[in-house]
């Protein structure tokens, strides 16, 4: 796991300044602390910063070929490069190194974009070939590993592992995506195919961008996409077992490496399905860390035990306390866009324990979006049976008391029945679409300007989730959503907290459970194998059955929670209070001050919740302030901006 940024004028070969792509890849050193590098040549340059985890001798970067003819700059890990080194050695191919860098030039050099197929792993690179003269960026099948880049005014096109790297480039022009904004206040964090700096952008998980010297930058190419459009007819039984085979190559897969390794054990399905398999795989106890909470309701702490006793894993356990938001300025420039899913705190507390010991951690996540294990699945599920036997006539009839129908968060749940009326009324799309965000549309109009509804200019969050389930390759709703999910959840708020929270401690942190054949496996079952009476990820519980306890597989979901609503009530009482009047929020002039008074004073009273708007807000005022120096706070990067 690294940092990489880099420099190519597109247009014609200017000179290229070291110290400035030096720079570039500097502000990434917490994602690799172990080793830097930086290459130029006529018109592009690369920049890397390395955290050692396979041939520590042997793989520094950027590196290039003996020829000279190919350089690359690497962040992530090629989990199979051993079988490709072999089919290359094959072709006639030599390696100097045992490291997956190499195969990379060397699959490249053999079968150019189509090496990326050949690839088992998470990555994101750049290759420039000189013969070709041209720069490849390539990003994983499933956005586990980040690239952002830039087109500058000079010619020049910019990259980097995170935003913070293209910030230090003085020709970047910071200026606000009001587009951005939006969806951030929907959903909690700002998807990939969108930016809070205007004009940058994230390379789309299963693309790459070919760019040629003397052409302009074209538009980025799909390489890998996930297909639910072809249900498999095998018995339950043969699903199960080949479930488990795949699940055992994924893990074994993940656990080759030069440095300690480890896990994250929450006691939840996902991440005792690892550590069992883990434990399975080596002859030596696995190495679990876990965190607890002072709070029983959101401690997992003895389900995880009962895991580590199990399989006799060498097993650590930190409690966290409920007012723990001591992190939250060094998460805001962790993440520098705004983001807001306020169990990053809890996931930077769990690497920060696992990096104490280890340097690899495999993680669990991704079974939940592979195999329907989100309340959402089962509840939209439910919806849809419902919808499908209504008229449409009815439908909307249904839609509009839902409108009418008082909201009673106070009340016991069979009385709060608007959500549900309101998302029969709607299509498919736009139910689940409503659903997976983070505040309505509702509540962010009532907050934004008269001025702000108008520069949107129609652009309405909750449109992608639905445009995604419309073009999803699925037979039935719910793997369209699981689809929707794919492209956007799990690259946006998933996978990037994950490797933010991970890389600012300078642990690697694997995923198991997001090898692309086991996401094609996930995709291929029927919906009825992933979500099946009201249980999800219903397949992987039965196949799990000889592998852990039902103590463990068939208990309630908790995962992280974070109280941020009893913290805007008590020891962040005042900073409620200050965001309705941030000067960095009003400096943009696109929200209602008064209305978001109101909100703050509403939850502070307990008369109504919006702790997690609240949040969202503190949080898009830190990365104002942090990235665009607003508010009469100087940006964390300005020196290198002026």
């Amino acid at each position: 796991m690294c940092g990489i940024a880099g420099l190519f004028h597109s247009d014609v070969p200017k000179p290229v300044d070291p110290a400035r792509v030096r720079a570039m890849a500097d502000v990434l050193a917490h994602r690799g602390p172990d080793g830097s590098g930086v290459w130029t040549a006529p018109g592009v340059g690369f920049g890397h910063r390395r955290l050692s985890i396979i041939d520590l001798e042997g793989g520094a970067q950027p590196m290039l070929t003996p020829d000279g003819r190919l350089a690359v700059t690497y962040n992530g890990e090629i989990y199979n490069f051993r079988e490709v080194r072999d089919e290359l050695e094959g072709r006639g191919h030599a390696f100097s190194t045992q490291s997956d860098t190499e195969v990379i030039l060397s699959a490249w050099r053999q079968w150019g974009p189509d090496c990326l197929a050949r690839f088992n792993g998470m990555f994101a690179f750049a290759i420039y070939d000189a013969e070709a003269d041209s720069l490849f960026l390539a990003r994983d099948r499933l956005g586990v590993k980040p690239l952002f880049y830039a087109e500058l005014s000079d010619g020049g096109l910019i990259f980097a592992s995170e935003l913070k790297g293209l910030l230090v480039h003085p020709r970047l022009r910071r200026e606000i995506d009001p587009r951005a904004v939006e969806d951030y206040l929907a959903y909690g964090y700002v998807p990939d195919d969108a930016c809070i700096v205007a004009g940058v952008r994230k390379l789309p998980a299963g693309h790459f961008l070919l760019v040629r010297r003397g052409s302009r930058v074209p538009a980025p190419v799909c390489w890998w996409d996930v297909d639910f459009s072809n249900p498999s007819s095998k018995p339950l039984k043969a699903l199960e077992e080949e479930l488990i085979e795949r699940l055992r190559s994924a893990v074994r897969s993940r656990m080759v490496a030069d440095v300690p390794l480890g896990a994250f054990l929450s006691g939840g399905v996902d991440s005792s399905a690892v550590v069992a398999l883990m434990a399975e795989a080596s002859r030596d106890a696995v190495r679990t860390c876990s965190i607890g909470f002072a709070e029983a309701d959101h401690d997992e702490t003895r389900y995880a035990r009962i895991v580590a006793d199990r399989f006799a894993t060498d097993h650590r356990t930190r409690t966290v306390a409920s007012g723990d938001f001591s992190l939250i300025d060094l998460l805001a420039g962790s993440f520098d866009e705004p983001f807001a899913d306020a169990s990053a705190l809890a996931t930077f507390r769990v690497c920060q324990l696992a990096r104490e010991s280890v340097k690899v951690a495999l993680s669990g996540d991704g079974a939940d979006e592979l195999f329907a294990g989100y309340r959402r699945h089962r509840f939209f599920a439910a919806e849809e049976r419902v919808r499908r036997l209504l008229p449409g006539p009815v439908r909307g009839a249904l839609g509009r008391l839902g409108e009418a129908y008082p909201k009673l968060d106070w009340a016991p749940r069979f009385l709060r029945a608007r959500t549900s009326l309101i998302a029969l009324g709607r299509s498919s799309g736009e139910a689940y679409a409503d659903a997976v965000t983070a505040t309505s549309q509702h509540v962010r109009s009532n907050i934004y300007s008269q001025n702000f509804t108008r520069i949107l200019q129609g652009h309405r969050a909750e449109d992608r989730y639905a445009r995604a389930m419309r073009s999803a390759p699925a037979s039935d709703a719910l793997s369209r959503a699981q689809y929707a999910d794919l492209k956007i959840w799990l690259p946006g708020d998933i996978l990037t907290k994950l490797d933010r929270t991970s890389m600012a401690v300078s642990l690697e942190a694997r995923e198991p459970l997001l090898d692309h054949r086991l996401v094609e496996f996930a995709a291929s079952l029927p919906a009825t194998a992933r979500l099946n009476g009201g249980t999800g990820k219903y397949l992987m519980k039965r196949a799990l059955e000889g592998h852990l306890p039902d103590e463990i597989l068939y208990r309630r979901k908790m995962g992280f929670v974070t109280p941020v609503s009893a913290w805007f009530r008590g020891a962040l009482a005042d900073e409620a209070a200050a965001v309705a009047h941030s000067p960095a929020i009003a400096e943009l002039g696109w929200f209602d001050s008064e209305a978001i008074a109101r909100l703050a004073a509403d939850h502070r009273s307990d008369r109504s919740e919006h702790g997690r708007l609240l949040w969202q807000l503190m949080m898009l005022e830190k990365s104002l302030q942090r990235v665009f120096g607003m508010g009469g706070t100087s940006s964390s990067y300005s020196a290198s901006a002026k």
